[in-house]
């Protein structure tokens, strides 16, 4: 049988560091910015894909709506 997931310690090993807080904090400001240019309809069940990396900025031009499988396929 599987052991259960820790969510505790993924949050204090990963996602609560100090570069990964930054970075769900650019992903947030994004999605706020392409939800008031295009509705939230818009990005309704989709990602906000930034094109030239998330350390590139929040500029119309690096950001590209697409669906959740797409978008976290990419690598």
């Amino acid at each position: 049988m599987a052991k259960p997931r820790d969510y505790n310690k993924e949050y204090r090993e990963y996602q609560g560091t100090p570069e990964q807080l930054k970075n769900q904090s650019t992903r947030h400001k994004a999605r706020r910015k392409v939800i008031a240019a295009k509705g939230a309809a818009a990005v309704q069940g989709k990602d906000v894909h930034h094109v030239n990396g998330i350390g590139a900025g929040n500029g119309h031009d690096n950001l590209s709506i697409m669906s959740v499988k797409k978008n976290r396929g990419l690598k």
